[in-house]
């Protein structure tokens, strides 16, 4: 993956693709599920997945709302694994047993994350240790493919210490572990207390060999400063939502919201030289992951996206 995107910047390194709205929990702080939507047909699911293969996407994370209550979820991995992409899984896990856990092996699943947010479930969030501990260990014993377990910090935390709980318990049954920092409904950072960030850098470093040494811009984030980067999301990260729209990330939903299917490399190639309003305060792990790839090359000479740009970008796509 990260020799593919080196080589070449003219195309998707990662695409989030959501099969379903719909969740089985009420987080208070997401806003990103609702509890009517109906899961997509396959049919539309497997077009989605070809319209990516054919923009040239090296991997395809499926998230939601909650994937696995698509009842043919798998269906989805094994077609975005027989177009030759690495498939990923973003779900709260309450839904797994041994069963789904060996369809998705059968299925060719690399990598599934689960994001655990205290340790006793409050009012807040149900995604605790408690409740999931023995999800993990189906995990443990059944999974073939990758597991990350990422523990979370923020203001709604109501113990932070919880996360260095989290994150040892992952490690104990052999996971990748990585923390991430709650944003706002923008995705925009909100600064730790002295305490979060002194366990932000502890279970950083119990994570070094994991995903977290991918995740150093998180230490400005941490302490409430902004970071100098170049957000390339729209061109080497696409964000997919149910109405088969192309937008910038899920907490930038509205832009640029053109169809997959009208998505060309034109429109790769614009937003991969667009500036970012949001981008010095964001969060979103997975964006600014992808841009370590393009960070030292290739200036953003295109200024900052504004709604404006949304209008004339969709009816230049209806062209």
């Amino acid at each position: 993956m990260i020799a593919g995107g080196l080589i070449s910047t003219r195309h998707p390194v990662l695409a989030h693709l959501i099969p379903i709205r719909r969740c089985n929990l009420s987080c208070a702080y997401c806003n990103e599920f609702d509890k009517v939507s109906k899961p997509l047909p396959l049919e539309t699911m497997f077009r989605r997945v070809d319209r990516l293969a054919a923009l040239g996407t090296t991997i395809i994370t499926i998230s939601g709302g909650e994937p696995l209550l698509h009842p043919e979820l798998e269906e989805i991995v094994q077609h975005i694994r027989r177009r030759g992409i690495i498939a990923g899984l973003i779900t709260n896990g309450y839904l797994l047993t041994p069963q789904r856990i060996e369809h998705l092996n059968r299925a060719g699943l690399d990598h599934l994350q689960i994001s655990i947010d205290n340790v006793i479930p409050d009012e807040i969030s149900k995604k605790s240790l408690r409740v999931l501990d023995r999800k993990l260990h189906l995990l443990a014993r059944y999974a073939i493919f990758q597991v990350n377990i990422n523990s979370v910090l923020g203001t709604c935390v109501r113990n932070p210490d919880d996360a260095q709980e989290v994150a040892r318990r992952a490690l104990e049954l052999g996971f990748t572990s990585t923390v991430g920092i709650l944003h706002d409904h923008g995705g925009q950072l909100e600064p730790l207390s002295e305490r979060q960030q002194q366990l932000f850098a502890l279970i950083m470093e119990m994570g070094k060999r994991s995903y977290s040494r991918f995740n150093h811009f998180q230490k400005n984030i941490s302490q409430g400063l902004g970071n100098e980067w170049r957000c390339r999301a729209g061109s080497r990260y696409l964000y997919v939502c149910e109405d088969g729209l192309v937008h910038y990330c899920s907490q930038q939903r509205g832009y640029p919201a053109i169809p997959l299917e009208k998505y060309t490399r034109a429109h790769l190639e614009h937003e991969y030289h667009t500036q970012k309003s949001c981008a010095p305060r964001c969060t979103i792990s997975c964006v600014q992951q992808v841009a370590i790839l393009d960070n030292w090359r290739d200036p953003q000479t295109r200024p900052a996206f504004t709604p404006a740009d949304a209008l004339v970008q969709l009816q230049g796509a209806g062209d």
